[in-house]
C-alpha cells in the first residue's frame, strides 16, 4: 500500500513540476504571441449546465442529467415546455452513471449504489408522476433491492415493454445468473442459472434467448447455442481474438458477428448461421484501415441503417436512403463538426442530436425528420460556447516508432499560435490494450493548450481499433516498444520544428501514468 501510494505521489509530483517548469518557460521563451485571453478551468472542468438528453420514445418528453442540489441527477420536462419548467426525477446523493426510457415511455431505469460501494441496483421511476407532499421529486423503485449485489440490464424487450432481462450476482458473487424482470410488479423470475462460467447472453428481436458466451480462465471465448437445456459450441476465439454478435436479421435466422478470427486482420462483419455454423461475408473496412466499429439497426423494419469506421475521424456508410439524406443535410447545418444521434422516436421521425467538434462547445438540436426543421434545445457549458473562438484545432498526424511502426496519433496547437519550437505535453491515454484516444473535444487538451501548449495524444501498439496485429503488438512491451511510439513521437514534433526540445512534459492516468513514470 505505502509503495503503491509513493508511486502515485511520484507521479503527481513529477507531473507537477514538469508542468510548472514549463508554464516558467512558455512565459519567458516562447517567441509565439497570441491576443487568446486565459480561460478559467471551471469553463473545462465544472459540471455541465444539462447533459445526456433523450427524447421519451413517443417524443412527449424530454429528459436530461442537471444538478440538484449540487449533484448530477435526472430531470424531465415535457416537449413544448421551457427548460425552466423542467423537474427533478431523481435525487440521489452520488452522481447517478445515466439512465434510459423503457420501450413506451411509461418508466425512467437507471442504477445506484449505496454510498458507492458499486454494487448497483436498478430502479424505476415514473416520468409524469408528481411529488407527494412536501417532497420535491417522485418516489424511485428499486426493482433489485438485493444488498452487495450488481444489476445488469442484459435485455429490453420492443413487444413487452414492461419485460427487462437482468443480470443479478445474488448467488455467485463472481457471476451473474439471468432473471426475467416484471417492472410494473418488481416480480423476478430465474431464467438462467450461471454455473458454466458464461459472461454473455444474446436475445434475438422476439425475447428469445438464443445464444451464450463463456470465457476461459485463460481467456478463450466460446460462443454457444442455446438448444433446449443444452449449449453448444459454435464458435471459438483465443485470447488474442475477439467476436461480438451485433444483432439479428429480420426472420431471426442469421446474427450479425464481428470478428476478428484466425488470418484475419481488421474486425469484419459475417452473417453467421447458428444451426449450421456457415458465415457470409457482409463487410470490411473499404479503406482496409480500421476495424470494423458502429452497426446501428432499425427496430421497425430489422434492416441495417448504417456501418461505421473510425480511424481519424469516424466515416458512414448508409443502407438506408432517409436517414443517408438526414445525415448529408445535417452536414450541410453543422460543417466541421460531428453529429450523433443521441435519441429517437419510436417512429425515427424526431430526433435529439449531440453536435460536437475538436474546437466547438457541445450543443443539442431538436431535428423533425420529416420537416427537416431544427430547434436548439440546450448547450451543456453555455460559458464555454461564447468563448470558442479561442479553442484550438486538433488534427490527425502518423509518424513511425523505433521498428518502422506507423503510429496514429492527434496534435492540438494553441489557437492562434504558429506550430513552431512550441512547448508540449505528451498526454498518454489509459488501458492499454483497446482503448485509444479519438478525434473531439477534450477539456483537458483544450485547458492545456489553453495554457499555450502544444498536445500530442499518441495511439501507441496497443491502442484499440488499428487491427489485431497492431493491439497484440504491444504484449509484453510496456516501458519497451509501446514506450518507444511515445518517444517517437516527440522526436518527430521536434524533427518537425514543432516541438521545443528543452520543453516536453509527459502526463496521464491509468496506463498513462505508468508512461508518465517511465518518461
Amino acid at each position: 500500500m505505502k509503495n503503491a501510494l509513493a508511486a502515485n505521489l511520484l507521479t503527481i509530483l513529477s507531473v507537477s513540476c514538469l508542468m510548472t517548469s514549463l508554464g516558467y518557460c512558455q512565459v519567458n521563451k516562447s517567441k509565439n504571441r497570441t491576443d487568446t485571453p486565459l480561460l478559467d478551468r471551471e469553463l473545462f472542468f465544472g459540471n455541465p449546465q444539462i447533459s445526456r438528453g433523450q427524447l421519451s420514445p413517443d417524443g412527449r418528453f424530454i429528459s436530461f442529467m442537471k444538478p440538484y442540489q449540487g449533484i448530477m441527477n435526472v430531470w424531465v420536462k415535457e416537449f413544448a415546455e421551457p427548460f425552466d419548467a423542467a423537474r427533478p426525477l431523481t435525487d440521489s446523493k452520488r452522481p447517478l452513471y445515466g439512465y434510459t426510457w423503457t420501450e413506451d415511455g411509461k418508466y425512467i431505469l437507471y442504477v445506484k449504489d449505496s454510498g458507492g460501494d458499486e454494487n448497483m441496483n436498478l430502479f424505476a421511476v415514473d416520468p409524469a408522476a408528481k411529488p407527494a407532499d412536501g417532497q420535491e421529486t417522485p418516489g424511485s423503485r428499486n426493482l433489485t433491492p438485493l444488498k452487495d449485489v450488481t444489476a445488469r440490464i442484459v435485455h429490453a424487450s420492443q413487444k413487452h415493454p414492461d419485460l427487462l432481462w437482468v443480470g443479478l450476482n445474488d448467488r455467485d458473487k463472481a457471476w451473474h445468473d439471468l432473471y426475467r424482470l416484471e417492472i410494473s410488479t418488481g416480480d423476478l423470475t430465474l431464467v438462467y442459472q450461471n454455473e458454466d462460467r458464461i459472461t454473455g447472453y444474446e436475445f434475438d428481436w422476439d425475447d428469445q434467448l438464443r445464444l451464450l458466451s463463456r470465457t476461459d480462465p485463460e481467456g478463450n471465448t466460446d460462443l454457444l447455442r442455446k438448444d433446449g437445456e443444452d449449449l453448444v459450441s459454435i464458435y471459438e476465439t483465443s485470447v488474442t481474438e475477439d467476436a461480438t454478435v451485433r444483432g439479428w436479421d429480420p426472420k431471426n435466422e442469421s446474427m450479425y458477428l464481428v470478428t476478428n478470427k484466425g488470418d484475419l486482420d481488421l474486425k469484419t462483419l459475417f452473417k453467421m448461421n447458428p444451426k449450421t455454423g456457415e458465415l457470409q461475408l457482409l463487410e470490411s473496412d473499404p479503406e482496409k484501415r480500421v476495424d470494423f466499429g458502429g452497426l446501428r439497426m432499425d427496430r421497425n423494419t430489422r434492416e441495417i441503417i448504417s456501418t461505421s469506421y473510425t480511424e481519424d475521424q469516424t466515416r458512414y456508410y448508409w443502407r438506408d436512403k432517409n436517414w443517408e439524406a438526414n445525415y448529408a443535410f445535417l452536414q450541410q447545418e453543422f460543417p466541421g463538426r460531428e453529429i450523433a444521434f443521441q435519441s429517437a422516436t419510436n417512429d425515427y421521425s424526431k430526433f435529439l442530436i449531440a453536435v460536437h467538434g475538436d474546437k466547438y462547445a457541445a450543443e443539442a438540436w431538436y431535428f423533425d425528420a420529416r420537416q427537416r426543421k431544427l430547434i436548439h434545445q440546450y448547450t451543456p457549458r453555455p460559458e464555454l460556447k461564447d468563448v470558442e473562438e479561442h479553442l484550438a484545432p486538433m488534427t490527425s498526424i502518423r509518424y513511425a516508432s523505433s521498428d518502422g511502426l506507423e503510429i496514429p496519433a492527434y496534435l492540438t496547437v494553441p489557437a492562434g499560435v504558429e506550430a513552431k519550437h512550441l512547448p508540449v505535453v505528451v498526454l498518454v491515454h489509459g488501458g492499454p490494450k483497446g482503448p485509444r484516444d479519438s478525434w473531439g473535444y477534450s477539456p483537458l487538451v483544450q485547458f492545456l493548450a489553453n495554457r499555450g501548449y502544444a498536445v500530442l495524444q499518441p495511439n501507441f501498439r496497443a491502442s484499440g481499433g488499428y487491427g489485431k496485429r497492431f493491439l497484440n503488438a504491444g504484449d509484453l512491451q510496456w516501458g519497451k516498444l509501446m514506450q518507444d511510439d511515445i518517444t517517437w513521437g516527440v522526436k518527430h514534433l521536434i524533427q518537425q520544428g514543432i516541438a521545443d526540445q528543452d520543453r516536453v512534459a509527459i502526463m496521464g492516468g491509468s496506463y498513462g501514468g505508468y508512461a508518465t513514470l517511465a518518461g
